[in-house]
C-alpha cells in the first residue's frame, strides 16, 4: 500500500553567495521559509518540523501564498529533498510533475518529445509506445507533432506535456499546477483527463491556487505559510480559512455541479 510520511522534517538551503539584504530577501521569495545564519553564512529555512502522513487513497490540496513553501514541500515529499533535520518514508512509485516542460528537448519532435517525457516520469518504453496515437489525439497538434519543439507556442508546449502527464499510471502524483497557457475549450478536455488521472493514482497531493479545480480533484487540504503547517483537515474549512470567505460562495452552479460529481469527492459534495 501507498503512503508517505514524515516526522519532524525541516530544509535549509545555505546561501554561500548571499552578498546583500536584497539577494537574501530574492532568494527567499523563491523558496519560502524563514531566513537565519550558521557562522556567517546565510541559511534559509525552506520546511520547518513537518508532520504529514498520507496513505493510499487521499486527495490532498496544498494551499499558501507564493514562497509559502508548497514546491519545496512536494520536492520532499517526491524524495528530492532529504530533510535537513528529521526524517522521511515514501513507499510508492513517485510521478513528480513541477514544471510541465521538464524533460522536453527544444530540438527534437513532438513525437520525441512524447516518448522522452513519458520515461522522464517513470514509464517504460513500451508502455509509451502504446500511448503515443492517444496522446497525439488528445493534443489535436496534427502535422506540428513532426515538427522540432522550438517552433511551438507556449500553449501548444502545454498541450503536449499535458497529452503525456496525463497518460501515466502513477501510484503516487505530486501535481503543481502549470496549465494556465491553454484556450479554455481545451482546458475542459484536460480537466477530464486530470480527474481520470488522479482516479488512476494511489495517492494525490495537488498544489494550485485554483478553487475549482482543487475542489474537483481534492478532499483534504492542507494550508502551508512561511515553510510549516498552519492548518489542515477539511478541504472547505483549510480553503476559507486561508482566504478568508467560503469558496462554494463564489462558484457558479456549473463548477458546483462538477464537483458534486467527482468521484473522489464523495465526501465534499456541492450544496
Amino acid at each position: 500500500m501507498v503512503s508517505i510520511d514524515v516526522w519532524n522534517a525541516s530544509v535549509d538551503f545555505p546561501i554561500f553567495d548571499a552578498k546583500s539584504r536584497s539577494l537574501k530577501k530574492l532568494a527567499l521569495g523563491k523558496v519560502g521559509g524563514k531566513i537565519g545564519s550558521e557562522g556567517r553564512v546565510p541559511i534559509i529555512e525552506a520546511l520547518h518540523d513537518i508532520n504529514l502522513s498520507i496513505k493510499e487513497g487521499d486527495r490532498v490540496g496544498l494551499v499558501g501564498h507564493n514562497g509559502a513553501g508548497k514546491s519545496t514541500l512536494l520536492r520532499l515529499l517526491a524524495g528530492i529533498y532529504e530533510p535537513t533535520r528529521g526524517s522521511s518514508r515514501i513507499v510508492g512509485k513517485v510521478a513528480p510533475v513541477f514544471d510541465l516542460g521538464v524533460g522536453m528537448d527544444p530540438e527534437i519532435s513532438g513525437y520525441e518529445n512524447i516518448m522522452i517525457r513519458g520515461l522522464f516520469l517513470g514509464m517504460t518504453r513500451k508502455e509509451m509506445e502504446k500511448r503515443v496515437d492517444d496522446i497525439a489525439e488528445f493534443t489535436e497538434l496534427g502535422d506540428y507533432l513532426q515538427m522540432p519543439l522550438r517552433t511551438y507556442s507556449t500553449g501548444m508546449r502545454v498541450r503536449l506535456a499535458l497529452g503525456v502527464v496525463t497518460s501515466i499510471d502513477p501510484e503516487i502524483l505530486l501535481l503543481d499546477e502549470g496549465i494556465g497557457a491553454v484556450d479554455a475549450a481545451f482546458l475542459g478536455k484536460a480537466r477530464d483527463r486530470l480527474k481520470d488521472l488522479v482516479a488512476r493514482s494511489g495517492l494525490l497531493v495537488f498544489a494550485s491556487h485554483s478553487d475549482e479545480f482543487l475542489f474537483e480533484l481534492c478532499d483534504t487540504g492542507l494550508w502551508m505559510d512561511e515553510g510549516q503547517v498552519k492548518m489542515q483537515g477539511d478541504l472547505r474549512e483549510i480553503v476559507t480559512s486561508y482566504k478568508g470567505y467560503d469558496p462554494y460562495e463564489r462558484f457558479t452552479p456549473e463548477t458546483l455541479d462538477r464537483i458534486s460529481q467527482a468521484p473522489v469527492l464523495s465526501g465534499n459534495g456541492g450544496e
